[in-house]
């Protein structure tokens, strides 16, 4: 049995025969446009179906809102107003304004820009800026600003989802991800309780009825179909009903030695993928170059081995705490703490055993 928490190489503990370096994603919020192209191009090569109306949402300018069965990408657009930006400066942390999208070159003295002095050695993950005179300048932040990102499933080192699964549907491939095999899955939803980020969920079309009388399209969460009037809730049948879905890092595209499709169409290059470890060193050194510039807030998400998933596949650069963007600051897998629960459940049970049988001695005396 693999272990449940604490660094380890999850393609060793599938005991593959022949396992591959495990592969992961970097997410560099810093350089996310919001251009949802990852959206689209993981919707199109999974055949993913569409969510509800696609509707702009009333708390933000997103249409999908979160990851779900049927959306494995999810661009975020974080609106922070006035309130925020007061709070965060009380507590003396230095906000990163990323600033609305733009064509052409960023302007001088534009929001979020940062002045750029000499370099003065080399940077490193713990360097601390020096914000004296000659150093890097602290960057402005205005009454309001965006941040972006693009979340995706984590594929942790622990997994949760994995490790609760009753039928093997979950299993563990070759480059340390986790996929979900539709055919096997019963629909039992006990993986969507197991995670601790939320991210995978039981497909389903807005209706309890059963299957069989599932005649007309439906849509995957708004109910049935309209009619003609409004075409942008007619949607074809929607595929593996009841199953727990979520992303597969493209485990099809990885076994043809392809970049995952979110990866392969990201404009700006936010999305890069690779062996995880080189994806980590990378995003030590993407953090290491903002701190030199200014961006204190800039820190790593996921690459911590020692957290309570062991560390993460998809690894994120925030510039701000994991809270804003609806991450957990702390995940922990349910099933760590089993190992304890059993200790804890054995002593018990040897106390009631001890005190049953020092009660029936003591009534034969």
């Amino acid at each position: 049995m693999p272990q449940l928490s604490g660094p380890t190489d999850p393609t060793a503990d599938a005991r593959w025969p022949d396992p591959k370096s495990r592969k992961g994603f970097f997410t560099d919020t810093s350089i996310c446009i919001g251009c949802k192209a990852c959206e689209v191009a993981c919707k199109e090569w999974n055949r993913n179906p569409q969510d509800g109306d696609l509707q702009l949402l009333g708390s933000s300018y997103d249409n999908s809102g979160a990851l779900g069965a049927s959306t494995w990408r999810h661009v975020a657009f974080i609106e922070q107003k006035r309130d925020r930006i007061e709070e965060a400066r009380d507590s003396g942390r230095t906000l990163i304004d990323l600033g609305m999208p733009r064509v052409g070159p960023p302007v001088s003295g534009e929001p979020g820009q940062v002045e750029r002095a000499p370099a003065t050695g080399p940077a490193t993950p713990d360097a601390t800026p020096d914000f004296s005179a000659g150093g890097p300048s602290i960057p402005d932040t205005p009454e309001f600003r965006w941040l972006i990102s693009s979340d995706v499933c984590k594929h942790c080192t622990h997994a949760g989802c994995l490790d609760v699964c009753p039928t093997g549907a979950l299993f563990r491939t070759e480059f340390g991800t986790v996929v979900v095999q539709a055919d096997v899955c019963n629909g039992c939803g006990t993986c969507v309780a197991a995670c601790p980020f939320g991210v995978i969920e039981r497909r389903r079309d807005g209706t309890v009825s059963p299957k069989t009388d599932r005649g007309s399209p439906k849509t995957d969460r708004g109910g049935p179909a309209t009619g003609p009037g409004e075409p942008k809730r007619q949607q074809p049948e929607v595929p593996n009903l009841g199953v727990a879905q979520k992303c597969t890092l493209c485990y099809d595209r990885l076994l043809a030695d392809q970049t995952p499709a979110c990866a392969q169409t990201c404009p700006t290059t936010s999305i890069k993928f690779g062996d995880r470890a080189d994806m980590v060193a990378l995003a030590k050194e993407r953090v290491a170059q903002l701190h030199a510039q200014g961006r204190t807030e800039a820190r790593l998400y996921g690459a911590n081995e020692l957290d309570g998933v062991g560390g993460t596949g998809s690894v994120f650069l925030l510039l701000d705490e994991p809270e804003v963007y609806g991450l957990p600051p702390d995940p922990r897998v349910p099933t760590a703490d089993l190992p304890r629960m059993f200790k804890r459940a054995g002593l018990a049970a040897a106390g009631m055993t001890a005190a049953a049988v020092l009660a029936f001695l003591g009534s034969r005396s």
